[in-house]
């Protein structure tokens, strides 16, 4: 259903699935989706902000479930269930915000609300009166009479998302700009959040905040590996402790059958393209291994290796992708972790692939790094290392495309690549 600024329509689920859409291209920002719950008209702490470097809400009714690229759109995906929210929550704010550039450069900006269960679209709003804002609210989910409606605002903010998350209660951890003028208001042509209801108690102080103590604020920053700057140590991004998701995104091919051509090299395609992710590992008692898919070794995550993988996505179809576990509450038994990618079927090579990897810890800055462009009949890349150096995790961009030899598996091919001395058989799924 297509919505006007302003408008609302009733929320029938019981649980939804937001998905913040639009179209990329050269010279067009990152977008970032958010979500705050707000208990008469703000937020009781700073842990009531679900965004990229705080994906879970302590209640577990929102999540932050990551990008998904398909052609030219990228969605930004949010779970909510509204059954629960807590009963002192009156308002999940749902906001964009534009990394690198205004929304006015961003196309095709778009708020769609689904039935979680079937999928079913409820809501979608279309955002097209965008200029120099590099935050919105595009809506938000609220309570009237016992039951959930969805309202499309459209709320602009030139002040990014520091400027939306304060405006709402947030204490930013931002470094301050002494020539910056004074926090802009709200873009004029936007439609206001309807002033709250008053209070009947006041709200109550975050559980988890010690008496007395100020509770840390928020970091907005992100980090982005590239060829010029390959590394970061997670210890200087506060990474130290936690568990610490791998995801690996991928663009899904149409299914179709053919040749398609890149350079010279004909590359057979046929059907879903099967990525599976994985990791070899080494702890610091000398022991080795692998967590992958295959074979069905999908690690654990509280007793050796600390490592887990999750179920296997054998199409791509799942919005949160692939994703590995590393439980950095036990980092002083990792030696080193090297995590990768293999083709299980639908293509012989990553060519033409779009595929992202994000490492999001508990704790610290999300890390994310693109593939490069394979230009060889590669069907596994070495995605990233980590390794531990003198007790601090460090983790190195890869982006390796290897070519095994007739015969050999990719797993093997890795082996060899990086050292790692183990014994192979052949395995299945």
């Amino acid at each position: 259903m297509a919505m006007r600024k302003g408008s609302n329509v009733p929320v029938p689920a019981s649980a939804v699935r937001v998905e913040l859409g639009w179209r990329t291209g050269p010279g067009v920002p990152d977008v970032d989706a958010s979500a705050l719950l707000l208990a008469s008209g703000k937020v009781r702490s700073d842990a009531d902000f679900v965004f990229y470097n705080q994906p879970a809400h302590s209640s577990g009714a929102v999540r932050h479930e990551g990008k998904r690229t398909a052609g030219d759109t990228v969605t930004d995906t949010l779970s909510v269930d509204l059954a629960r929210v807590e009963p002192a929550i009156e308002t999940v704010v749902l906001a964009a915000s534009a990394d690198g550039g205004g929304f006015g450069q961003v196309p095709g900006l778009c708020i769609r609300v689904l039935d979680a269960s079937g999928g079913a679209e409820i809501a979608r709003f279309d955002s097209e009166d965008a200029t120099v804002e590099t935050a919105f609210v595009l809506g938000e989910l609220y309570r009237r009479q016992g039951a959930w409606k969805f309202r499309a605002v459209g709320q602009g903010y030139s002040t990014g998302l520091e400027g939306l998350a304060t405006d709402f209660g947030i204490s930013v951890d931002e470094p301050q700009h002494t020539s910056a003028a004074p926090a802009a208001p709200p873009v004029p042509h936007s439609v206001p959040l309807p002033p709250p209801p008053p209070p009947a108690t006041a709200p109550p102080a975050p559980a988890h905040t010690p008496p007395g103590a100020a509770p840390a604020p928020v970091s907005l920053s992100k980090v982005t590996l590239t060829k010029e700057s390959p590394s970061v140590s997670l210890v200087k991004q506060g990474g130290t402790s936690g568990a610490m998701r791998v995801n690996l995104n991928w663009q899904v091919r149409k299914q179709f059958k053919g040749w398609g051509h890149k350079l010279g090299k004909a590359i057979a395609m046929h059907g879903d393209l099967d990525l599976d992710l994985g990791a070899l590992f080494e702890l610091a008692d000398g022991s080795k291994g692998v967590v992958q898919a295959l074979g069905n070794t999908f690690g654990s995550l509280h007793q050796p290796p600390f490592i887990h993988l999750d179920a296997d996505d054998r199409t791509g179809a799942r919005a949160s992708g692939e994703n590995l576990t590393i439980n950095l509450d036990h980092k002083d038994a990792f030696r080193r972790i090297l995590v990768f990618v293999t083709i299980y079927e639908g293509a012989r090579s990553f060519a033409n692939l779009d595929a992202t990897v994000t490492l999001q810890p508990q704790h610290g800055a999300p890390i994310d790094f693109s593939l490069d462009e394979c230009t060889v009949p590669s069907p596994v890349c070495a995605l990233a290392l980590i390794t531990n150096t003198g007790g601090d995790l460090v983790v190195q961009r890869e982006a390796r495309y290897l070519v095994p030899e007739r015969g050999v598996s990719p797993q093997r091919t890795l082996d060899h690549a990086y050292g790692w001395g183990m014994n192979w058989t052949p395995g299945r799924k």
